[in-house]
């Protein structure tokens, strides 16, 4: 379907929804909401139009380095699959060379191409996790992700501050823990 099509058939429900729910479609304030939430539907579920290998091999060098590269702190916003409400927080990865590295901007593009679908947080990291692991043939690779869930603090349970936190490693991050600690070291500076 091609995006003026999804962006027609997003605002026709999100219109009907606003109606069921009680409010009036034509009020001032919500005549462009349709058509806004729309738009923002499909900026935060843009990652099903990325390939996230393909990111990665756009900037895959040889280089004879064999130790671990970090990029820490990268910001991400997701929506979780269960309720279609915002999680977000800061993923972190390490990946050991086996003869390739990549240009390091791309490791915040693969989590934005994984965080822009819809999501649970576990799927999530494996994804990228894997997903750096396959494209690079790394020696290994950890991600770990911290993340807030507005569905467990809007609704439901409703407790504030609490962070959800996951972890997928391969290779020798799963051989080795003093290289696994040796990451989470570095990522809690």
């Amino acid at each position: 379907m091609d995006e003026q099509k999804q962006l027609e058939a997003i605002e026709k429900i999100v219109r009907e929804n606003l109606a069921i729910i009680g409010e009036d479609v034509n009020r001032e304030g919500l005549q462009k909401t349709p058509r806004r939430v729309a738009r923002s539907m499909l900026a935060l579920t843009s990652g099903y139009s990325m390939d996230a290998a393909a990111i990665l091999n756009s900037a895959k060098f040889a280089e004879n380095c064999d130790k671990m590269i970090v990029v820490k702190d990268i910001e991400f916003y997701s929506l979780c699959e269960h309720h279609i409400l915002p999680f977000f927080g800061k993923a972190h990865i390490a990946y050991i060379p086996n003869g390739y590295i990549v240009g390091l901007s791309k490791l915040p593009r693969i989590v934005n191409v994984f965080s822009r679908r819809l999501q649970v947080q576990e799927r999530l990291t494996q994804e990228i996790c894997q997903c750096i692991q396959e494209t690079l043939n790394a020696q290994g690779v950890m991600v770990v992700l911290e993340a807030q869930h507005l569905c467990m603090q809007m609704r439901g349970v409703e407790k504030q501050g609490a962070i959800t936190v996951t972890r997928e490693y391969t290779g020798l991050f799963a051989q080795d823990a003093t290289l696994r600690q040796e990451f989470l070291n570095m990522i809690n500076h």
